[in-house]
């Protein structure tokens, strides 16, 4: 068997601590090896107990979740920040992802879709649900759009991001933009090449590296 998933579990009410705790208990992939009630406790556990994942909220007293998250993220990069929030909107979803988290999840989430972000951002580096990944692909549109890093990208493909983001498929976005499915699937692939990228996950990975999210 597979060593299970490290994970520290950092938030100021201790009700969710063991709620979350609670929750994996059962879990064989997931081991929650220390606990932590504010982002300087987190560093402090970071550094001693070297977790795989660090299951991060953002309001706490004494450090913020985004002021650990990039100390984490500085001192100790081999560590995965996950955030765990009540907030969805981009104004705090891009100053998160520019500090180094590599997962977003919302608070109101099913237990299933915790435990596969936490697993996805161990095995894959990266987790987003739809509605952030649409948050965040519009702002890598926007910065084409005004001649950002990525303005190799034409407005046509440009709309086709967005679209794709939005979880349309290539007929469904052949409909709307009135071309066929077989163009829509040139674009979707050019846009990969010109990216460097082989899916939604790595386009999020690209954004966050080339710093092209921001707030």
């Amino acid at each position: 068997m597979l060593k299970p998933i490290r994970l520290l579990v950092v938030d100021d009410h201790a009700i969710v601590r063991e709620g979350i705790g609670s929750l994996l208990a059962r879990r064989k992939d997931i081991e929650i090896v220390g606990q932590a009630a504010d982002g300087k406790q987190a560093l402090d556990a970071v550094a001693t107990l070297q977790p795989d994942v660090v299951l991060m909220d953002i309001a706490m007293p004494v450090m913020n979740g985004l002021e650990a998250t990039r100390e984490i993220h500085k001192a100790f990069p081999a560590t995965r920040v996950l955030v765990l929030t009540q907030y969805e909107n981009k104004e705090y979803v891009m100053p998160l992802l520019r500090a180094g988290a590599v997962g977003y999840i919302i608070k109101n989430a099913r237990a299933s879709e915790l435990i596969d972000a936490i697993r996805a951002v161990y095995d894959e580096g990266v987790y987003l649900p739809p509605r952030i990944t649409r948050a965040v692909v519009n702002v890598i549109a926007e910065a084409a759009a005004e001649g950002g890093e990525p303005a190799l990208l034409t407005e046509r493909e440009i709309q086709v991001v967005r679209l794709v983001a939005e979880g349309l498929s290539s007929r469904e976005i052949a409909d709307q933009l009135h071309i066929s499915a077989k163009t829509v699937d040139t674009h979707r692939a050019n846009i990969m090449e010109k990216l460097g990228v082989r899916h939604s996950a790595e386009l999020v990975k690209y954004a966050i590296r080339k710093g092209l999210v921001s707030a």
